[in-house]
């Protein structure tokens, strides 16, 4: 487990300093608050993400060495300044007409106008985010072919889907037009637009993908390259997996702390576990033992994309979201362990 989790634990005892000694640097005397909120956050951040873990590692295990190591290293400043530092920044940026390094002034030196600039963008946003992760949902269940079902009764009717084509993208769309009657008129272009953009890059990376595959099958000889494409294409998937599972988290971390460099911080340090966490499933193979825990995420990453719709027109708190998607992952590796215990009993009759 130390092997693992050390670069995670490293992280951890210098963004908790650097959370003290910014904290002090600003308000004398708030540097253990500043630890607190940051730990807090961090703590979130792994609640919010479990089902992203066990999706990344699903991705991930059919990746070359190099590109797991990418992954940690490249993807991690992704996933922090990326996306929980720099496109804050950016959208507020785009959306105040203000340049970007006015808004991380002001975002250093005036949250309260920074935090309600923020605030203007959040329906959009996480639209966009909502739209990608239900496309991932329902692509996942209407796989043709697909023999293991978790919850039979739901995942086979919706797997009838896929005899249609372009259901996933119908059904996405009509969720839009349903998000749109209660989305107020001042809005609906922008959140629109969000969604489609979402639906738009997950058919483009997906399909990317699946044409790589299908080259390097036809092509042996061009197996070396294709590899390297595809494993850039699956690193770029992930990335956009992890930046549509962080948006709902980088903005409601607002809701703790408005002060950017803690909250990058804290979500560093939970980012960091959760990426140790999925070299872990990965190396250790947890997918292959637990039959259902691909089922549970899944299902969990579709309420996560429901729940982000909702939040665009109703707040939805954050406990919500983590304890949903923690109750479907514990409860497919419940069901895992049960299925294992039968056909184990099974063996020995």
């Amino acid at each position: 487990m130390l092997h693992y989790f050390l670069g995670s634990y490293i992280v951890t005892v210098f963004g908790l300093i650097a959370a003290y000694l910014w904290g002090e640097h600003v308000h004398n005397g708030t540097g253990m608050t500043c630890i607190f909120i940051a730990m807090v956050l961090a703590v979130l951040e792994v609640s919010l993400s479990f089902d992203n873990a066990v999706v990344n590692a699903m991705k991930l295990e059919g990746m070359s060495e190099k590109w797991r190591h990418r992954f940690i290293t490249w993807g991690i400043l992704i996933a922090v300044f990326g996306m929980r530092f720099l496109f804050p920044l950016l959208v507020v940026s785009i959306f105040a007409h203000l340049n970007i390094l006015s808004v991380l002034d002001m975002a250093l030196h005036d949250v309260h106008k920074y935090a309600h600039y923020l605030e203007l963008t959040h329906a959009p946003i996480v639209t966009f985010g909502g739209a990608f992760l239900l496309m991932l949902f329902l692509d996942y269940f209407t796989e043709e072919g697909k023999k293991v079902h978790w919850i039979g009764f739901l995942e086979n009717r919706i797997q009838r889907l896929s005899k249609f084509q372009g259901a996933c993208t119908i059904i996405t769309l009509c969720t839009l037009g349903l998000l749109m009657l209660k989305i107020a008129p001042d809005t609906r272009i922008s959140v629109l637009t969000s969604g489609i953009a979402g639906i738009v890059t997950y058919l483009l990376i997906d399909g990317l993908a699946e044409w790589l595959e299908r080259r390097q099958e036809a092509r042996a000889k061009l197996c070396k390259d294709t590899v390297k494409c595809s494993g850039l294409v699956g690193f770029l998937y992930l990335e956009l997996i992890d930046a549509s599972f962080s948006l709902d988290g980088v903005l409601g971390a607002f809701a703790l702390s408005q002060d950017i460099l803690i909250i990058t911080i804290g979500l560093f340090i939970g980012a960091m576990f959760v990426r140790s966490l999925t070299i872990m499933l990965v190396e250790k193979k947890t997918l292959n033992q637990y039959l259902y825990l691909e089922h549970g995420a899944h299902w969990a990453i579709g309420t996560l994309a429901i729940l982000m719709f909702v939040s665009t027109f109703h707040e939805v708190p954050e406990v919500v979201t983590g304890l949903m998607g923690l109750a479907f992952i514990l409860s497919a590796f419940i069901s895992s362990l049960i299925h294992n215990k039968k056909v184990k009993d099974g063996t020995r009759g």
